[in-house]
């Protein structure tokens, strides 16, 4: 089951947050943009897979449509909405794998267990980096209007992807403490901007604590599958 899941994982992290782009979204209550997408669900999951005949496969593609299509056509746009979504298409993997755990197995890459391991870390780093920008975007959204940016452009996602991407290496690597001196590091960087606007201070530390906090969840799950998953190594 967990191989099946695995792979199912991977399919979705990519069709959700890889190739679904900024304009698919906008236009995602276009019936033609939300088929599309519902094809790209179906086309990496049986890629991943290494199957294209498994009916199982077409359910949770439909089941993904129609989870999509009441978020989309509800309006719902919000942070706990996301959450939902995205623990719905969970249950969703879940579901398809206890039920048919047997489709890795079955498909053209059993034959090649070094892949789980690697498709786990890919499904890892991209619900952290990508998944996390996403999360931590709608939670600052509200607050967003408030603050008056005068750095970079796109500096602060850029800088949230690093962190996100520097913490998931952290505990992959068993070296937490690295997340104490990234910690420190942005606090001192920030500290002038903080002390002289409390706004901007509560805005920074509210987005840093869910970026660490999203990256930290991400790496102790793409831990817990690698402990389950055959030894992460390539051939030879």
């Amino acid at each position: 089951m967990i191989e099946t899941f695995t792979a199912l994982l991977l399919a979705h992290v990519v069709a959700d947050f890889l190739l679904q782009t900024g304009w698919m979204v906008r236009r995602k209550a276009h019936p033609g943009v939300l088929l599309l997408h519902t094809a790209l669900v179906l086309g990496t999951a049986q890629l991943s897979l290494g199957t294209a005949t498994a009916p199982e496969v077409v359910v949770l593609a439909a089941a993904h449509l129609v989870i999509d299509a009441a978020k989309t056509y509800g309006g719902f746009r919000s942070l706990t909405a996301f959450l939902v979504d995205q623990g719905a298409h969970m249950a969703t993997l879940l579901a398809v794998a206890a039920y048919a755990p047997g489709l890795w197995a079955t498909g053209a890459w059993a034959g090649l267990p070094w892949l789980l391991p690697l498709m786990a870390l890919a499904a890892g780093v991209t619900l952290a980096l990508w998944g996390g920008q996403y999360a931590v975007g709608l939670l600052m959204q509200p607050h967003s209007p408030r603050i008056r940016n005068t750095g970079l452009r796109d500096g602060g996602r850029q800088i949230g992807m690093l962190e996100r991407g520097l913490i998931f290496a952290f505990i992959l690597t068993s070296h937490p403490i690295g997340v104490g001196f990234l910690i420190a590091a942005k606090s001192i960087l920030r500290f002038d901007t903080a002390s002289r606007d409390q706004r901007s201070a509560e805005y920074v530390i509210i987005g840093t604590l869910a970026s660490f906090g999203w990256a930290i969840l991400a790496a102790l799950a793409t831990r817990a599958m690698l402990d389950v998953l055959p030894p992460l190594s390539l051939p030879a």
